[in-house]
Parts: structure tokens; sequence; C-alpha cells
């Protein structure tokens, strides 16, 4: 997949779960679900257990599923995440030298920010999204809608305690994409192997983002990511 179809992926979908499991079959079995409730795109935080051989189950497991690698602290890292298969990369602050090393290999990067200063920095190092995180504690929606009225040609994910009641609120403003963890993905569905529990909550989102770029006045670079 190339970097342009990654971009367009998450685009699309809007929905950029952060998988937090504790063994590559968790992993496989949460995905698959994913995947038939309509996103294909996971990200695998390197907080994770054994998380480059999570990241590299995954690559291999399906062609058409999206895998991105989390919590991307150094270059090091960064190497044996696309190493291991991952499409694109992201972080929970700007970490230039991520940024510098996605850009030579041509894979989609996702620094994360937080001040107007460090978007801008982020976005002119060469960010394919900037992930505004955490974005709850620093006014949530009404601060995304603020970054994108003075910053409108910088696609913004936002991240950090984005909920299912709130998932609407910002894509309203204008984000491009949204981070959600556990809120879409429960331990103990995981766990528990509940496919249905899953599904209706991937199905709640992706009616999220549908039905409110379909409002009048949508942005139509919106984009939703759960953290």
């Amino acid at each position: 997949m190339t970097k342009d179809e990654v971009r367009s992926r998450i685009q699309d979908v809007g929905i950029i779960p952060a998988l937090r499991v504790s063994t590559a079959e968790d992993a496989l079995f949460a995905a698959g679900v994913l995947k038939r409730g309509g996103i294909p795109v996971i990200e695998v935080p390197m907080t994770v257990h054994g998380a480059f051989d999570v990241l590299r189950r995954l690559a291999q497991s399906d062609s058409k599923m999206l895998v991105g690698a989390g919590t991307v602290l150094d270059e090091e890292t960064a190497r044996r995440c696309i190493d291991a298969g991952a499409m694109f990369l992201t972080s929970t602050g700007l970490i230039m030298s991520v940024v510098e090393l996605a850009a030579k290999e041509n894979v989609l990067v996702l620094p994360g920010a937080l001040t107007p200063t460090e978007v801008i920095t982020a976005w002119k190092a060469g960010a394919d999204f900037v992930k505004v995180f955490p974005v709850t504690q620093l006014g949530g929606d009404v601060y995304v809608r603020e970054l994108r009225t003075a910053l409108p040609q910088i696609p913004l994910v936002a991240s950090g305690g984005v909920r299912q009641s709130t998932a609407a609120h910002y894509i309203h403003a204008g984000a491009s994409a949204i981070g959600v963890g556990k809120e879409l993905v429960p331990h103990e569905a995981v766990e528990r192997r509940k496919e249905d529990w899953i599904l209706e909550l991937a199905h709640r989102f992706t009616s999220i983002v549908k039905n409110e770029r379909s409002q009048p006045g949508e942005r139509k670079d919106s984009v939703v990511t759960f953290r």
C-alpha cells in the first residue's frame, strides 16, 4: 500500500483505533472484528508487550488491513516498526528524528503536538497529519475548532480522551481523525472474545463519522480516530 493510499484510507475511514492488547492472538482477533465492522485500520502502541511481533503478525495476516505503530519515540524504534510492516507511525509528541525517517522511507507519519507552534513545526517538518494530544485536557473540540480556523491547511487528528459521546463534536470541529482505544475495543471484549460487542461499537463509531460528515457545512477532509 502506497503512502497516498494509506493517507486516503485514514481520510476515508476517519477512525484510528489504538489496539492495547496482551497477545498477538488478541490483536488478530480484534483487528479482524474491526475490519468486519468497517474499520480496516489498526494502531499498535509500542507500550504493548511484544509490539513488534504483534505488528508483524497483523501486517502479514491481511494485506488490506492498514497497520500502524503508535507511541514511537525514537528513530531506532521507528525503523524497527517499518521493518515489521508498519504503514504509518504516530507518537504522543513531536520527535523530529521519527518524522525525518518516515519522510525518508516514504511512510506516513502523525506526530503529536499540542500548541499552535508545535502543530506548525510538525507540519513544516513533513507530517501528513498532526495529532493533537491530549486534546480533551486542552479544551476538546473547541480547541480543535480554533486550530482549524487558524491553520485550515493542516489536517488534525484529535486524540486523548475522545469518547463515543464526543466523537461527533470533533468531526464537526474539523478534525481529520480521532483516536480511541478502550472506548472502541474494551479489554474485556477482547479477552472474552465478545465479537458482537466490538462489532456494535465499530458500527456506532462509523455511523457517527458518516452522519456527521453528511451534515450541511461538513468538512470533506474530516476524519475520526479512536484512542
